[in-house]
């Protein structure tokens, strides 16, 4: 009778327990934030200025930060976000630039974060280079140190091929683009299906996509941010039109690769690689066999730097595909060595 009884007792509270189970995950999901397709309710960290321009036809809207130093050292620096990263990414790199007496300009390309999302755009590495150029014309900045980082390191690669005259000095920090994936065996997918992929899109998806090429296999709190950014923008009204775009950019990376014209980069260059990354689009659609040969960036970095005729390479051994976020400290110091040199 007194076991009946006890069980009895608990019947409200596990009742309890249970209804708890179920509400607390929606809880979770409401607390999530859920940004527009621009980006809307992301705070930057310094003041967002846009650009208006017409391509292809479609008025477009470019923001960026231009971010100037108390104590100038007349010299820009222009910052490129990869794929998965905005210009609000290269915060700490841009404070310590700026903290050098630099004038940084970052801006978002079109498709990304806080720019346009066009509904047709036909993407190119080209076009991305012309809009970032016609962005620095706007601004009469004549030559600027670039730095481009993953996917904005094959941008910078492409804007060095086609205006070397504006380039300074190239900094590529773990650039995608050193191999050609689609030769070494990666199938080509549709741009139908790269949406399909990117509509799944979730912040658990970017962390465990991030953990291992980005940060070596390790996470730390200070990553969620940026996380959050991005999955901001799949939970929001705005989330097809991010995908969609997203899905054309796959198609431009996964394409248009620009290893076989490292030879005719004719600026100087300041090759930084994290010999932990193991970064190659479209990984997972090769067979296994190819996909164990795909993004072995300690090979591929010696590879490009002595491809590149004038490229200084610097390795982190136990960094991955971003070092300025990962050991920001270690990256500075390499960084403003090799702009001294």
């Amino acid at each position: 009778m007194r076991l009946t009884h006890l069980r009895a007792s608990l019947l409200p509270a596990i009742a309890l327990l249970v209804a708890l189970a179920a509400v607390l995950p929606a809880i979770a999901a409401n607390d999530r934030p859920a940004y527009g397709p621009q980006l809307q309710g992301f705070d930057y960290p310094w003041p967002v200025s846009h650009f208006a321009f017409t391509s292809q036809g479609v008025a477009m809207d470019m923001a960026y930060m231009d971010v100037k130093p108390a104590a100038p050292n007349g010299r820009t620096v222009v910052v490129l976000h990869g794929k998965y990263f905005c210009a609000a990414t290269w915060q700490g790199t841009i404070a310590a630039l700026v903290g050098a007496g630099y004038r940084v300009i970052a801006p978002d390309q079109v498709g990304f974060c806080k720019s346009t999302k066009p509904a047709h755009y036909q993407y190119s590495l080209q076009q991305l280079a012309g809009n970032t150029r016609a962005l620095l014309a706007s601004l009469a900045i004549k030559r600027s140190v670039v730095i481009g980082h993953s996917m904005g390191g094959m941008l910078g690669m492409r804007y060095a091929l086609m205006y070397p005259e504006a380039v300074d000095k190239l900094v590529l920090v773990d650039p995608i683009g050193l191999e050609d994936w689609k030769a070494k065996g990666v199938p080509w997918q549709s741009v139908d299906a790269w949406y399909r992929q990117e509509l799944k899109t979730t912040a658990d998806g970017l962390r465990n996509y991030e953990r291992a090429p980005s940060y070596a296999g390790r996470w730390e709190p200070k990553f969620e941010r940026w996380v959050q950014m991005l999955a901001g923008l799949y939970r929001g009204p705005g989330h097809e039109i991010v995908a969609w775009n997203a899905a054309l950019v796959d198609d431009m990376v996964s394409t248009q690769p620009v290893v076989y014209e490292l030879q005719n980069i004719s600026v100087p260059v300041l090759l930084m690689i994290g010999d932990k990354d193991k970064t190659a689009v479209g990984k997972d659609l090769a067979p296994p066999a190819v996909r164990a040969t795909l993004g072995n960036y300690p090979v591929l970095g010696k590879e490009a730097a002595a491809r590149i005729p004038h490229a200084q390479l610097v390795e982190f051994a136990d960094l991955g595909h971003a070092p300025q976020i990962q050991a920001p400290n270690l990256f500075y110091k390499a960084l403003f060595d090799g702009l001294r040199r």
